[in-house]
């Protein structure tokens, strides 16, 4: 029988596992090494190797770590969120635990997730097996289990880089979790081999808490670990700040206290220490509904505006903001908007798919998409409608300003001045200071964004100062015109009554000499009550006086006594 001899190809073929495992093993080393130096240069190569390394064996999980240590550093989040999203419990969650949501229930639902990161109990070394034979047969099926291992039975790492990463990526809730399950497994896992440790080796093994074990002596105390794991406190005591303010807010916003809601949100977004970009976008959008509940529709606008700079496809912000502008009657910047939301539901009708990442949080659900984008079609074609017949220059500024009809000069100065100083262009983007970008290269983009909306805004408001100015002016010309009338009828009365009396003056001396002429030879009794008579009387007097003489003088009787006279006056 004849003996085939072995192909040239068979021995590469036998041990190509061995050679790429010692590939891979060379690029983790070297990539670990770039790593060290903290530089950006040389971690930015180090992400090459580790994605060569990748390539070869995608489930090794020392390349997978520091591939995501690595982007944690180099504050690439997304990535991160995108290259480990099947642990972020928001997407782990279905549609129905969605709707009853809370930080327990996710613990203890990660809890048991990570107990399997861990080795079992039976797998534990005791002290029987200190020395134990294994076969080669077994020592294979430990090599091929860690080519082909499952990324679900590994360490913690996972947990705490992803709860960082989604800390900086504004999702709150899943950062908490992820971070107190990763502190609670590396808690547990250095407990388990803390136990077998002696009093000499206790300290050196603290080390391997984080995953960092350097190989210090005992007489130098190592500030690694022991610096990432305060850091991950104080994050967490910083989350759990930012949730219990909008839980807070939120409370308030639902019992109609729109001023104490606004007074919570304003201490998140005008903190001193700063805040995730999407959890800031939250926010502002939060407050933008608790200003418009509240009757500011200016300061709703404002923080739409900085919403849509942050987020410039959050649905509800370009909403919103078209709904405030429709409340004012500014027709063709709402129609813009409406324009622009529907732009983004044809979007996402064509993606089939909601913007944004899978981990991208949105008040909108998919299905709720189509009957929208009808309702929304509707409205455009009323609004051109409108536009059409003319009706844009009737805007009321009034709400926009935040005044009642028929204010004073005062008031509008004052409202005026607070809003141009609140809603200056120039100070418009001061808000991205305290906000903390998922990437830094999106800062000009931001800026720009956030300035041109502010600029519109402020237009507005100058355009409304103007309008109502006007108006004012318009009144107070009215009601100068109408006192300057009511001066000249009064001065008219004031002359004819002044002419009145004159003539009656003129009577009363008329009637005076006639009386002294015809009593001048008779004695006559003059009674305090004449000298206090009226003038009227006065004159009755006189002519019975004058008459009662006329008729004795004539013979026709005789003539009347004094005293008679003085009786009837």
């Amino acid at each position: 029988m004849a003996v085939t001899s072995p192909s040239p190809n068979t021995s590469d073929k036998k041990h190509w596992w061995l050679t790429n495992r010692k590939i891979v093993e060379k690029y983790i080393k070297d990539a670990r090494a770039m790593i060290a130096t903290q530089e950006h240069g040389e971690i930015a190569s180090a992400l090459n190797l580790l994605d060569a390394a990748l390539a070869i064996s995608p489930r090794q999980d020392k390349a997978l770590e520091l591939k995501a240590r690595s982007l944690l550093f180099l504050r690439r989040f997304k990535e991160v969120a995108d290259m480990l999203q099947d642990y972020i419990p928001s997407l782990k969650m279905t549609s129905e635990d969605s709707a009853s949501f809370s930080s327990d229930n996710s613990s203890q639902q990660f809890s048991r997730e990570g107990v399997k990161l861990l080795s079992s109990s039976s797998e534990l070394p005791c002290r029987d097996q200190s020395f134990k034979c294994f076969s080669v047969s077994d020592l294979k099926k430990r090599v091929m289990a860690g080519l082909f291992k499952n990324c679900d039975g590994e360490g913690q790492w996972r947990y705490l880089v992803l709860g960082k990463a989604c800390c900086h990526l504004g999702l709150m809730e899943d950062a908490m979790v992820l971070l107190q399950t990763g502190k609670r497994i590396a808690g547990d896992a250095f407990r388990r081999e803390s136990i077998c440790w002696s009093d000499d080796s206790f300290f050196l093994s603290a080390l391997t808490f984080s995953g960092h074990a350097n190989n210090p002596t005992p007489s130098t105390p190592p500030k690694t670990p022991l610096t990432e794991f305060e850091g991950i406190t104080q994050l967490l005591s910083h989350i759990k700040l930012l949730l219990r303010r909008r839980t807070a807010a939120l409370a308030a916003l639902d019992a109609g206290l729109y001023s104490e809601a606004i007074r919570h949100f304003s201490k998140i977004v005008e903190g001193r220490r700063s805040v995730p970009q999407g959890f800031l976008a939250e926010c502002y959008m939060l407050r933008a509904s608790s200003y418009r509940s509240a009757g500011r529709i200016a300061e709703s606008i404002a923080d739409c505006n900085r919403t849509l700079a942050l987020d410039p496809s959050c649905i509800q912000a370009l909403d919103t903001r078209a709904s405030l502008l429709e409340t004012i009657r500014c027709l063709p910047d709402c129609l813009h908007d409406l324009e622009h939301l529907k732009l983004l539901y044809n979007s996402i009708l064509r993606d089939r798919k909601l913007p944004g990442p899978a981990w991208k949080r949105h008040n909108v659900r998919y299905r709720e998409i189509p009957g929208k984008l009808c309702t929304l079609t509707t409205k455009i074609q009323e609004l051109k409608r409108r536009v059409a017949s003319g009706e844009t220059n009737n805007v009321d500024y009034y709400p926009l300003i935040g005044l009642s009809r028929g204010c004073s000069r005062s008031e509008l100065e004052r409202a005026h001045l607070l809003l141009c100083l609140r809603h200056k262009p120039d100070k418009a983007f001061n808000f991205i200071d305290r906000c903390e970008l998922a990437d830094e290269r999106d800062l000009e983009s931001v800026k720009e964004r956030a300035k041109m909306s502010a600029l519109l805004l402020y237009r507005l408001l100058q355009k409304g100062y103007t309008s109502i100015m006007a108006t004012i002016m318009d009144d107070e010309a009215a009601e100068k015109q109408r006192k300057k009338a009511a001066a000249a009828l009064q001065a008219a009365q004031a002359a004819e009554s002044s002419r009145l009396e004159s003539n009656l003056n003129v009577s009363e001396q008329v009637g005076g000499n006639r009386n002294n002429c015809s009593v001048e030879n008779k004695p006559t009794i003059v009674s305090s009550s004449i000298a206090n008579s009226s003038v009227f009387q006065g004159v009755f007097c006189r002519d019975i006086a004058a008459v009662g003489n006329m008729l004795s003088q004539a013979g026709f009787n005789n003539p009347i006594p004094v005293k008679y006279e003085a009786l009837s006056c």
